[in-house]
């Protein structure tokens, strides 16, 4: 597959497939890098589309830049990534995992994309971080006292991002969403997956045992079957 690899200002990036008017944006989760998007790529660039993947703050060729991965960067490099593609595609695409589905989240919400497909997304981080609160057993008042606290699950709570995220709520989303959802995810709770499906009318896959992480065999094999079958619908369906 043509494969080209290049910079949006100060973030590494790499495009998929050959040339085409539709583009399908990639952007990856937490533990990942832009080269996660290659398997993806593959079915898309059959279907007419490049998809374009770059690494998130401390993620991949950024991993020792002092440049958080929080939600006010990640916000940022996402609104950077779309003003350089925006006048080179007639038609975009989103594809987002996890954190990355957040980050989107934040960064387009006034962006209508052809069709959307979310992995695993965390769709609500306010909750999530209320909910890592609860299990590291720390307080509000011990978090804006702190400013940041270390867990025992390798997380590290901040007061900063937690206030950012709640003066930052997602308010609008119009793209067609179609969601692939683990049955056993414990970082995006069902009632949360529901709201948000009901609210703005998504179509849910939901993987019987399935986690917030695809990685056993079974799990994988899911996926790659659920990619195919949505980029050909989202194709279809356009």
């Amino acid at each position: 597959m043509k494969e080209e690899k290049l910079h949006i200002e100060h973030i590494p990036a790499v495009l998929y497939g050959p040339d085409s008017d539709r583009l399908y944006l990639y952007v990856h989760g937490r533990y990942s890098n832009k080269e996660e998007a290659l398997g993806f790529a593959a079915a898309a660039v059959q279907n007419g589309y490049r998809v374009m993947s770059f690494d998130l703050p401390e993620h991949g060729e950024r991993e020792n830049q002092d440049y958080p991965c929080n939600a006010r960067n990640g916000k940022r490099d996402l609104e950077i990534v779309y003003a350089y593609l925006k006048d080179r595609y007639k038609k975009f695409s989103l594809c987002a995992c996890s954190l990355g589905a957040y980050f989107s989240l934040l960064a387009y919400q006034d962006i209508a994309f052809e069709r959307c497909l979310f992995i695993s997304p965390i769709l609500n981080m306010e909750r999530l971080i209320k909910n890592m609160m609860v299990w590291a057993n720390v307080s509000e008042n011990e978090l804006k006292k702190k400013g940041t606290i270390g867990t025992s699950f390798g997380e590290t709570l901040s007061w900063d991002y937690y206030q950012y995220v709640r003066e930052n709520p997602i308010r609008k989303w119009d793209s067609k969403t179609f969601i692939l959802y683990g049955e056993r995810d414990n970082l995006t709770e069902r009632q949360v997956l529901d709201s948000f499906s009901k609210k703005y009318s998504c179509d849910v896959t939901v993987m019987e045992n399935g986690e917030h992480y695809f990685h056993t065999p079974e799990q994988l094999a899911y996926l790659d079957r659920w990619i195919k079958s949505a980029v050909c619908r989202t194709e279809k369906g356009r």
